[in-house]
């Protein structure tokens, strides 16, 4: 047998009674005399739980002096003994200190991880807080919960809504049907032509006001201008990322992207690149007097910019992400739609909250009629399309189309809604006379968007495909 401690043969071996191990009797005593435990199991342990094992052994001689060679060896034996403990304790002692090191290194790497985690969560708050500031000294009006930047419109801004309002809604009610404008005959005698062009992933359609130039967006980012009369594309234009709306500024071409910036192209240059919505634009409006801009984004705001210097003039806040702006035609009201199915309307001259108009799901479309007081409106995943009267605050028709809307648009007389839906392009027409509303045309041509043409003699309709199709 053999002392745990030393590994040797022991000259008095001694049992525990606890864990039976067999030590020399000498060091277990020294052992227990500083530390009290056992030192294979750490066990409390005493001189009184020590068994002397009975063996035979050599008596010892009297202690020898150093002078002799017996002498020496007995103290080098001493020393061994003492050596052999130490060293043992030192095991111990190395591999306690090693599983603390472990056990220290794991909580490190934990700490670590989730250190970074926090740092990279406090960098995205920080970029987004970059984006978006949201100052106070906005009041929630008409029950909305709605915050308005605290800077409010440049003075010359105002005059010049103020001057867009005066003249528009003065010859409104005089004006007349500008002469050579398409009639009912003249849409009922419309048939689709394929041009050929196909742009993958578009959604979106926009024609200029000459009726010649339409916009086309690809969801790789890249905007197609097409000429109409010539057949083919003029421009391809690289916005950087997916394309979520793109309007014509005269013939500047402006375009909102999902990592909401607002790019401006000047044929295929761009000349201006606006970030300010923290999420993707959602929807672009141009004001009547061509001087503003609106957007609106998944950040549930609406921002307006000033065209003449490209630069961002306020922004407003409200309860849900928007999908989709208007302008009023006389240019003091803004619509935008919501998620939370609510179609809210602003002046635009102070951001107040004028109206909400409670739809029956995610708003998809809007637009105004030119004859001041009817607004248009779509729903996510509807059949149908309502019109609202801003006079009464609610809903005067529905339009039933028996396949899902998409996009909608009032020609400039306010007589002719087209309307873009999964299984046809449509015009609904109502006449002011009889008071009622016809259909002159339904064509079964599954499109995405839809657009008129100069002088509404054609209508320009993007196919499911994101092929242009002309009605003419």
């Amino acid at each position: 047998m053999l002392c745990a401690i030393s590994g040797e043969a022991p000259q008095v071996p001694v049992a525990s009674r606890k864990s039976g191990n067999v030590f020399e009797k000498r060091l277990i005593e020294a052992y227990i005399a500083d530390h009290g435990t056992d030192p294979v199991t750490g066990e409390e342990l005493t001189v009184d739980d020590l068994v002397e094992l009975k063996t035979a052994r050599v008596v010892r001689p009297r202690p020898p002096t150093l002078t002799s060679i017996p002498a020496l060896l007995a103290t080098f034996q001493n020393e061994w003994d003492a050596l052999a403990l130490e060293s043992y304790t030192l095991k111990q002692q190395l591999a306690q200190t090693r599983q603390e090191l472990s056990s220290a290194l794991y909580q490190y790497e934990g700490a670590l991880r989730v250190n970074a985690k926090l740092i990279k969560e406090r960098d995205d708050a920080r970029d987004a807080l970059s984006k978006v500031t949201i100052q106070s000294g906005g009041a929630p009006t008409n029950g909305s919960e709605m915050e308005v930047d605290s800077k409010a419109l440049p003075e010359a801004i105002v005059e010049k809504v103020e001057a867009t309002y005066q003249k528009s809604s003065s010859t409104r009610k005089k004006r007349t049907i500008p002469e050579g404008w398409a009639t009912a005959e003249t849409i009922q005698a419309f048939e689709p032509t394929p041009t050929g062009t196909v742009v993958p992933g578009s959604q979106a359609l926009a024609v200029d006001k000459s009726g010649d130039l339409a916009l086309l967006d690809g969801s790789d980012g890249i905007v197609i201008v097409y000429s109409l009369s010539q057949k083919k594309t003029l421009h391809t234009l690289k916005a950087g990322s997916a394309v979520t709306d793109a309007i014509w500024w005269g013939s500047r071409a402006i375009i909102a992207l999902t990592s909401g910036a607002i790019v401006v192209f000047e044929g295929e240059s761009q000349v201006a690149k606006l970030a300010a919505h923290a999420g993707p634009v959602t929807g672009l409006a141009l004001h009547p007097s061509g001087d503003l801009l609106a957007s609106v984004g998944a950040d549930k705001s609406y921002i307006l910019y000033d065209l003449s210097t490209l630069s961002q003039l306020t922004r407003t806040f409200t309860s849900s992400q928007l999908t989709c702006v208007q302008f009023h035609p006389d240019g003091h009201l803004l619509a935008a739609g919501g998620v939370d199915g609510e179609i809210k309307v602003f002046e635009v001259k102070t951001g107040n909250n004028a109206a909400n108009l409670a739809g029956k799901g995610p708003v998809q479309a809007l637009d105004f009629s030119e004859n001041g007081f009817w607004l248009a409106s779509v729903t996510a995943n509807s059949n149908d399309v309502t019109i609202w009267d801003l006079r009464k605050v609610a809903a005067v028709k529905t339009l039933e189309i028996g396949s899902l809307v998409s996009k909608i648009e009032w020609d400039y007389s306010g007589q002719f809604l087209a309307i873009a839906a999964a299984g046809c392009v449509a015009v609904q027409q109502y006449s002011k006379s009889s008071k009622s509303w016809s259909e002159p045309l339904r064509k079964a041509v599954p499109s995405q968007d839809v657009a008129w043409g100069a002088s509404a003699s054609t209508l320009v309709a993007l196919s499911a495909e994101g092929e242009i199709i002309l009605l003419a």
